[in-house]
């Protein structure tokens, strides 16, 4: 007969399981929201326990960071490896998709700063920072960034030369005995399955992130830029429900938005606390295979995406340069406009899929209007007060933007297999 305190133990070890079993069963989604909720309830009643929870948010977002580089090159690289002559891949139309969608984002930005105008208290402290020159230093600079040894590359999380390292090992590959494929193949799946133990974290870290985040800082700090931040989240919220759906529509020739929906929520909402596109590939990755996507095409545009398809940076960087100019009395002529959509585009596509990314790239923007390096240092650490909110909605559109053009070319394709059928 068993004793009481055997009893008290299995008891326990059941009651355990049932949760643990109840967790795992519950839609990801939820469990993000309630952790989301949980996070906000911490924060305003016991900020003190709040500040210290931040360590949960913190090792999810390293987790996430530690794993992505290391499974970019393993996925890409088999993916090429096992890829058979004549097999199709939908790589260059998603690459057109990234880059109109952000000369749009652009091209919005301005177009609602001009219709808005917003001005800025340039009275605070220098930020820290080492902007670029001009947008040929940020093309020269992402060019020098592919010739990096691969160790090196993993090491910063240099997706370009992740990607350029991935590319050519996986085209050569291709010649490799079927055992190497095989091999990496097996690799790719092993580093899938740490990626979805990952993610199912997520609801611990979001509760950490939020519940930090909002401790440390508050909203006092936002009021004063209200008007700032309501144009910048405005032109993002456009993009992403607007301009993104309709170039979808136009591609696949179907209703976008039960699959803007889908996208929105599993990969906008980790994004959105995480603040780092590259963070949130393991999450994109993970959706396209739920949507049963193109392996051979995912493998590429994802992390590629995160890298160059960067809406949400030319938004910020347009906006932000065109305050600057009112605030000073300068005017802004069309030439002038458009060279500024230009610039922002390219220049996003320059930054580093990691939190606050796009506020260096402001200096440049500005230097089109004459406007001095230590003014637009200033707007920087603007920048840096209101990226709570400003940088949270610029990842989740940067990122949940690149499963929505994949997804989108694919069912185009699918569309044309089936016409081609009938």
């Amino acid at each position: 007969m068993q004793s009481s305190l055997e009893l008290d133990s299995v008891y326990k070890m059941n009651t355990f399981k049932r949760i643990a079993s109840a967790y795992s069963n519950t839609s990801l989604v939820l469990r993000i929201f309630i952790g989301l909720v949980l996070g906000i309830l911490l924060a305003y009643f016991s900020p003190s326990t709040a500040l210290k929870v931040g360590l949960l948010g913190e090792l999810f977002v390293l987790a996430l960071k530690a794993v992505a580089p290391v499974l970019v090159l393993v996925l890409v690289t088999s993916s090429l490896a096992a890829h058979q002559s004549g097999q199709p891949t939908h790589v260059r139309p998603v690459l057109a998709m990234y880059l109109i969608s952000t000369f749009s984002a652009a091209a919005l930005a301005v177009c609602t700063s001009f219709l808005f105008p917003t001005m800025l208290a340039l009275d605070v402290g220098s930020a820290e920072g080492n902007p670029p020159g001009s947008i040929i230093e940020v093309l020269h600079n992402l060019l020098i960034s592919i010739f990096v040894n691969p160790v090196q590359a993993l090491n910063t999380s240099n997706y370009i030369a992740i990607l350029a390292w991935a590319i050519g090992l996986g085209l050569f590959l291709r010649h490799a005995a079927p055992t190497t494929r095989v091999l990496l193949t097996d690799m790719s799946d092993a580093f899938t399955r740490i990626v979805r133990f990952v993610i199912e974290q997520a609801p611990i870290g979001i509760f950490g992130l939020v519940a930090s985040t909002l401790a440390a800082s508050g909203f006092e700090a936002l009021y004063g830029y209200a008007r700032l931040l309501l144009v910048m989240v405005g032109c993002m919220l456009l993009m992403a429900l607007v301009v993104n759906p309709l170039l979808a529509f136009i591609k696949m020739r179907r209703n976008p938005y039960p699959l803007l929906f889908t996208v929105l929520r599993e990969s906008a909402v980790t994004a959105f606390f995480t603040r780092s596109s590259a963070a949130n590939i393991p999450v994109n990755l993970r959706l396209c295979e739920k949507l049963k996507l193109d392996k051979d095409t995912y493998s590429i545009t994802i992390p590629l995406g995160a890298t160059i398809n960067m809406a949400g940076a030319a938004i910020t960087v347009s906006v932000m340069a065109l305050a600057t100019t009112y605030t000073l009395g300068i005017n802004v002529d069309l030439p002038t406009a458009l060279l500024l959509c230009v610039v922002s585009s390219l220049a996003a596509a320059g930054v580093s899929g990691v939190a606050g990314g796009s506020l260096l790239l402001i200096p440049m923007a500005t230097s089109l209007f004459g406007v001095d390096t230590e003014i637009a240092m200033q707007v920087v650490a603007i920048g840096f007060v209101i990226g709570v909110v400003q940088d949270s909605f610029e990842t989740a559109l940067n990122s949940h933007t690149d499963v929505l053009f994949t997804a989108a070319v694919s069912y185009a394709d699918e569309l044309r297999a089936e016409k081609v059928d009938a």
